[in-house]
């Protein structure tokens, strides 16, 4: 196995709104691409990676040199369709040697309208982003006009106040399911649960309400899994409808764009608490902050890798965590009479979960169903199980 480069070569541009110019060869699709550029710094999961619904609206580069050796397989995807903007590597791999593969990544990029480029420095391109902070960029293979390119970028409105969770959400409600080809987790075991019981003959079974501003299907899987029933339901289902759904919890998904620009699920976050256990990964972490009073702000060039680690503040214990957020909660601008701080970031210090005193409310920033650790976030979703078994416990088997 090696890399290969096609037999008929096409440069293309990677164009940076400060009119930084990153050349190389153009693979998958031939469309351009606008975006925010941003790197990823995980070692594998680039087709994780480019089916996260929270990736809408950027172009990402990744930071391992060499992608696409494994190709593309059907069971690994996180949605129906990858919603990256655009791919950046240093070396693409054109004949991928894999038990699993199905098709190659150029195939899949190109069957789905991505453009992609490889021999770009993956390197230089990070540090500038590390140092200048993430911006608009144009990909393209169409154009050699740098001018024009920047200028293209320059006109793209950019993350901040753009609601992108209109453009990833389910359009109907579903239950999970939706097929068993979605479901399956190619016999690949979960680890033990600590205390639930969850696979025990007869354990009690949870209804799930799922907000899906974005949601990876492995959340899905995962909470099924354990012993939950999940309808996912559209991001502007309001509180009246989901309570009627007689939840035992909400969960609010991760999902893209800038958190305060979804003002239509905040006012249903903040409708729901008290009234339910909720639970909220990434995107749903920042929005159940925003609900609470809370603030968020754009980051410098944001988190997104598998090697990030994160601090539970109440155990001591430091997970490794999957991440991609590029805006985050001002943990300032959360009442400390009313939110206890799980979990902060090691290498930044910034917010990483919170709890609500009063409330059954809770939520993390990183991914903790994407076994970067492998499986150091697992206890999340114990505690969203105790919190529903609680819940029920007190209030009996069904919200009235």
């Amino acid at each position: 196995m090696g890399s290969a480069v096609a037999v008929e070569r096409r440069q293309a541009l990677l164009v940076l709104e400060d009119g930084t110019v990153f050349r190389g060869w153009s693979f998958g699709s031939r469309e351009e691409a606008v975006g925010e550029i941003v790197f990823n710094t995980s070692m594998t999961g680039y087709q994780e990676i480019l089916t996260d619904p929270s990736y809408k609206g950027q172009i990402v580069a990744m930071t391992y040199p060499l992608i696409g050796n494994y190709g593309i397989n059907r069971e690994d995807v996180e949605s129906s369709r990858p919603h990256v903007e655009g791919f950046v590597v240093r070396e693409y791999c054109a004949y991928p040697s894999n038990w699993r593969k199905e098709e190659t990544l150029e195939a899949y990029l190109e069957a789905h309208g991505i453009p992609g480029v490889y021999g770009v420095d993956t390197r230089a391109l990070t540090r500038h982003i590390r140092a200048a902070g993430a911006m608009r960029a144009v990909l393209s293979s169409r154009s050699e006009d740098i001018d024009l390119l920047v200028r293209r970028a320059n006109d793209w409105p950019g993350l901040v106040g753009q609601d992108m969770v209109e453009r990833v959400t389910t359009a109907e409600p579903f239950e999970w399911p939706r097929e068993n080809t979605l479901s399956a987790s190619w016999g690949r075991r979960m680890p033990p649960l600590h205390d639930m019981g969850s696979h025990a003959a007869g354990a009690q079974r949870y209804r799930v309400v799922a907000m899906d501003f974005g949601v990876k299907f492995n959340i899905l899987r995962i909470m099924a899994t354990m012993g939950c029933d999940i309808t996912v339901v559209p991001a502007r289902t309001p509180a009246e409808r989901i309570l009627s759904l007689k939840p035992d919890g909400v969960f609010l998904s991760n999902g893209p764009g800038d958190p305060a620009a979804v003002t239509y699920a905040i006012e249903t976050v903040r409708r729901l608490l008290g009234r339910v256990p909720i639970f909220g990964i990434c995107l749903g972490h920042q929005l159940l902050a925003l609900a609470l009073g809370g603030r968020t702000f754009k980051m410098k060039f944001g988190h997104r890798g598998a090697n990030h680690p994160v601090k539970d503040l109440r155990t001591g214990r430091v997970e490794i965590t999957t991440q991609n957020h590029g805006f985050c909660v001002d943990a300032g601008s959360l009442d400390p009479e009313e939110v206890e701080i799980t979990h902060i970031n090691l290498n930044d210090r910034t917010l990483e979960g919170f709890s609500h005193k009063r409330y059954p409310a809770f939520c993390v920033q990183h991914h903790p169903e994407a076994s970067a650790g492998p499986h150091d976030g697992i206890g999340i979703y114990e505690t969203f199980l105790a919190r529903m078994r609680q819940h029920t416990e007190r209030a009996g088997p069904a919200i009235a």
